[in-house]
């Protein structure tokens, strides 16, 4: 299998945040996304930014930005979509997902996602705590599948996984996902850097 390409999950509404980018918010010197960039990048043979507004506030970070091809605010989903989009547009046969609100995603992320994939190179993380349904390994020939999904209503990440038996890659620590949702989260992820 060819190395993936990477899409960083950032078309959330922030709500639990009061809005806005979360991934722009400061941690340390940097904002959370130049955290989360740095992780990805050396995993995947390029990256990508789902996101939705304008482009130009991610500038600086010389990434492209793909946004939402479904109208409305979709999920998850729609953000897997659109980087699945964009990876057929490269000829690529996989995505791999992160959420743009993790500084401390796992630096072993896609080679586990790509020892879980199994045959059909479908996969998600799970932690102790649960699965991780932004964090996963997307196969480009599920697009058209993904869009019919969506288009009928469908949202829940687990929902259309299950659907085409994907498997489960399997971390040992829940920090590895901290993600920043509130205040509070961010006053421990400066903590916890």
């Amino acid at each position: 299998m060819k190395q993936p390409l990477g899409v960083i999950l950032a078309g959330g509404q922030a709500t639990r945040m009061g809005g806005g980018d979360k991934g722009l918010l400061q941690l340390g010197d940097d904002p959370i996304l130049t955290h989360v960039i740095d992780r990805m990048e050396p995993q995947v043979a390029g990256l990508a930014l789902n996101a939705n507004g304008d482009p130009a506030r991610f500038a600086r970070f010389g990434l492209p930005v793909v946004a939402d091809s479904i109208d409305g605010f979709a999920g998850p989903l729609s953000g897997v979509l659109a980087g699945l989009d964009w990876a057929a547009g490269r000829g690529a046969d996989h995505i791999v997902t992160a959420a743009a609100d993790t500084p401390f995603l796992p630096a072993d992320l896609v080679p586990q996602l790509l020892l879980a994939g199994g045959d059909q190179g479908l996969a998600l993380a799970a932690s102790p705590s649960g699965r991780q349904p932004t964090f996963g390994l997307w196969p480009v020939a599920l697009r058209e599948d993904l869009r019919a999904a969506l288009t009928a209503g469908l949202r829940k990440v687990v929902q259309w996984t299950q659907r085409h038996d994907a498997g489960t890659a399997e971390f040992p620590d829940d920090a590895a996902f901290f993600n920043v949702n509130t205040p509070d989260d961010l006053a421990t992820a400066r903590a916890m850097l």
